[in-house]
């Protein structure tokens, strides 16, 4: 049965109501709290169409104030910490991962936090307590979500194993584009895609199974790896920010560390890693759109390089995902999603051309 909280209605205090979901879901507090808070967590209003997103919005307010509070108190605090607070503040709380340097560090130091939680536990239980929960706290505490686009490295895909076999409690949740499990089935629908269109590859290999994933999964927040240090639109983040279009909070508890501290950590823990990270990669996304970084480069250099881009649209407010639908809606009631999809691909490299 689901617990209420008390709802401060009051202009610009904060509303928190539970409902039977896990969820949570925003209640406005006013216009103007919300317009703020939009402003200061770095995202704007989702359009007032996209129903889609506004129906899964988190029913906790943070006004401007309380999340310039909470960012102040945690940019104080150890990734560690920021780590251990996320847990206990957020329900339904994942970790999302493509299996990066700085994921990688906090996947282990949730592995940490896990073992410390498990010895902490057993030293306050009887042995009855143990009797009847011997297979209690094994799990890893926060599940991974892995957007598999098909076009990553092998490099990345043996890491996957490796840091299966590292932390064996972990539970992976794969998503992959929508009804394909190969490259090769991909490119027969589509064609090389993201040589001909990189939006709506974006879209149907990370945008779209990243939304399919947080609506299937029902999250509520996600720790990310993205840091300042990366540079870019990452260079001002917040350790908490309020992504309203999708509907989730984001964490980056390792926002203020240098790869260089990133790298410090794998090393002194034994972190499995990415082999690329040898030889001279620092960023790894997808083998087509990824190289080597020279000395001196921003560590994101080599993505997209030569090219006016440093995201792939899934921490982009906009991601293109309204203007894929609006195209996919134009094609026609009749027509299949891939077939517009081929026909949109069509339409861009045209124009290209011309």
């Amino acid at each position: 049965m689901a617990t209420e909280s008390p709802v401060v209605s009051s202009e610009g205090s904060i509303a928190v109501s539970m409902s039977n979901s896990p969820r949570l879901e925003v209640q406005t507090v006013s216009k103007q709290a919300d317009d703020a808070a939009s402003v200061e967590s770095g995202y704007g209003s989702a359009p007032p169409s996209a129903s889609a997103s506004t129906a899964r919005l988190p029913r906790v307010t943070l006004t401007p104030e309380h999340l310039r509070h909470l960012n102040k108190q945690l940019e104080t605090m150890e990734p560690m910490d920021v780590l251990r607070f996320a847990k206990i503040f957020f329900p339904n709380l994942y970790q999302t991962t493509a299996f990066g340097l700085t994921g990688l560090v906090t996947i282990d130091m949730l592995s940490r936090l896990d073992r410390e939680e498990q010895a902490a536990a057993a030293a306050k239980q009887t042995d009855k307590d143990k009797d009847d929960s011997k297979s209690d706290g094994k799990r890893h505490g926060v599940d991974l979500i892995f957007l598999d686009t098909l076009y990553h490295f092998p490099e990345t895909y043996d890491l996957v194993e490796r840091v299966r076999a590292r932390y064996p409690n972990i539970t992976l949740h794969t998503f992959r584009p929508d009804g394909f499990d190969t490259a090769a089935a991909f490119e027969a629908a589509y064609g090389r895609l993201y040589e001909l269109s990189e939006d709506m590859y974006d879209y149907l290999a990370k945008v779209e199974p990243q939304e399919r994933a947080y609506d299937r999964l029902e999250v509520v927040a996600v720790l990310t790896g993205r840091r300042r240090s990366q540079g870019g639109q990452r260079g001002q983040l917040d350790i908490i920010e309020v992504d309203d279009e999708r509907g989730i909070y984001k964490i980056n508890p390792l926002a203020s560390w240098s790869f260089d501290q990133v790298q410090a950590y794998v090393r002194e823990h034994d972190v499995p890693y990415n082999v690329l990270l040898d030889r001279g990669y620092k960023s790894i996304g997808d083998w087509h759109s990824t190289s080597p970084v020279g000395e001196g480069e921003d560590e994101r250099a080599g993505r997209w390089k030569g090219r006016e881009k440093s995201e792939c649209g899934i921490h982009n407010k906009q991601s293109r995902y309204a203007e894929f639908l609006a195209a996919a809606a134009a094609a026609g009631p009749t027509t299949t999603d891939q077939q517009a999809g081929a026909a949109e691909v069509k339409a861009e490299a045209s124009v290209s051309v011309v």
